[in-house]
C-alpha cells in the first residue's frame, strides 16, 4: 500500500499544498481516489518520501496530511497530464468543501 521511495524517472509530477481545513481525511481522500479512477494512468502521492497509492483511500489517509501539508502528485500512463491537472486542480480548490 505504501513504499518509502520518491519520485519515479517515467512519472510526471506536481508539488501541491492542501488548502482545505481539515487536509487529507476520508472525504477528500475518497474525491482524489473518485477524480483519479477517470484518467488511465498510475496515480502516487509522495509526502516526506512515503509514496502510497492516489488509487487507495486508505492509503492517501495513512499520509496523515494535514491543512498545509506539501504533496507531491506523480502520475505515469498514456493520461498522466491531464490526471495531474484535474487532481492538481481539486487539491487547489480544497476538494470544493468550502
Amino acid at each position: 500500500m505504501f513504499e518509502k521511495q520518491g519520485v519515479r524517472a517515467d512519472e510526471l509530477c506536481e508539488m501541491v499544498v492542501l488548502v482545505n481545513q481539515r487536509g487529507l481525511h476520508a472525504r477528500a481522500a475518497a474525491r482524489f481516489v473518485r477524480e483519479a479512477s477517470l484518467f488511465d494512468a498510475q496515480v502516487h502521492v509522495v509526502k516526506d518520501q512515503t509514496r502510497v497509492s492516489g488509487h487507495s483511500i486508505m492509503g492517501l489517509m495513512m499520509l496523515a496530511a494535514s491543512s498545509g501539508a506539501h504533496l507531491q502528485l506523480c502520475a505515469a500512463g498514456p493520461a498522466s497530464a491531464e490526471a495531474l491537472a484535474a487532481l492538481g486542480d481539486l487539491v487547489r480548490r480544497g476538494f470544493d468543501e468550502e
